[in-house]
């Protein structure tokens, strides 16, 4: 468990904080989304929680441990995949695993088991002899992911680990992560796809300009933002927005009438369906459409695809 507790990060006097005044927790048996524009301070908030760089104010404990006090004992609780692994190119994977196991304190026999383990689950051990330098962006990340379990951690953060990634990757990570929150690890996915974000997030935090903007959790991702029901009828007249005006507010676009700001709930929207039949309308489409976490990211943020 990772608790982020009131953190702001300034690098410089001269600009705006990378992150500002940000609380948030990571839950053991969790999958945390993390999403937002470049710049938005994810990375940063890694790498805070990661000890990797130290809050200006505010705290972070991993598992009880201060990143700042305890900086130690935190790490070895952290398991961090960047979206750029870089590794010293002349090395190769078999030395660099047993460097990082020596951090940790594994024997010789647990440092060969993992090793062989790891690098069996990310699809490496046929590359053992290969130098890293001729390794594919790909395949090193692929590396990097075993190198940042090497310990066992308890808390892993995927930092943008999808981007880049062909869709046999992008499927592996996801399995991946599914696995580690079966096994109640706490775990961060930082992304820019939102789509993959969507589909495994218990709950997504989304920031903007070092906030925290909203928190989501997986009930509310499932009825994400407004509904808005597409009809396109053969038929089609003036007489059809008296008919439809009391399921919400009426409009047509192109060949197309739209209903927004629903009157009823979800449940009751083949009410419109039917009350065009009755009416004697002959409906060619009729597409009840809820916003994807995309379309509410850039609501939340004000932004532009």
């Amino acid at each position: 468990m990772i608790t982020i507790d009131s953190v702001t990060k300034v690098y410089s006097s001269k600009s705006p904080p990378a992150v500002e005044n940000l609380s948030l927790e990571m839950k053991n048996g969790e999958i945390l989304g993390l999403v937002g524009l470049n710049g938005a301070g994810k990375t940063t908030t890694i790498r805070m929680s990661s000890g990797i760089i130290l809050p200006t104010s505010g705290s972070i404990s991993v598992d009880g441990h201060d990143v700042v006090k305890e900086k130690v004992e935190a790490a070895k609780s952290i398991g961090w995949i960047p979206e750029f692994p870089n590794f010293e190119p002349n090395a190769k994977p078999l030395f660099l695993m047993r460097y990082y196991a020596g951090f940790y304190g594994l024997n010789k026999e647990e440092t060969e088991d993992r090793i062989e383990r790891l690098l069996d689950m990310v699809g490496l051990k046929s590359h053992l002899n290969k130098k890293l330098r001729n390794y594919s962006q790909g395949m090193k990340k692929r590396f990097a992911i075993a190198e940042s379990l090497i310990g066992d951690p308890q808390n892993v953060l995927f930092d943008e680990t999808l981007n880049g990634l062909d869709p046999e990757g992008v499927l592996f990570v996801r399995n991946l992560m599914l696995e580690m929150r079966k096994n109640g690890k706490a775990v961060l996915l930082s992304s820019h796809i939102l789509s993959e974000v969507e589909d495994v997030a218990d709950r997504v935090a989304i920031i903007n300009r070092g906030k925290l903007v909203k928190l989501l959790t997986r009930g509310e991702l499932r009825t994400l933002g407004r509904i808005v029901v597409h009809i396109s009828l053969a038929n089609p007249d003036e007489g059809v927005r008296g008919l439809l005006k009391e399921f919400g507010d009426v409009q047509k676009e192109r060949d197309e009438i739209v209903v927004t700001d629903l009157t009823i709930g979800q449940e009751k929207i083949p009410d419109i369906a039917a009350a065009l039949v009755r009416g004697g309308y002959r409906i060619m489409r009729f597409d009840p459409v809820g916003e994807s976490l995309e379309e509410y990211f850039f609501g939340v943020i004000g932004g532009k695809r």
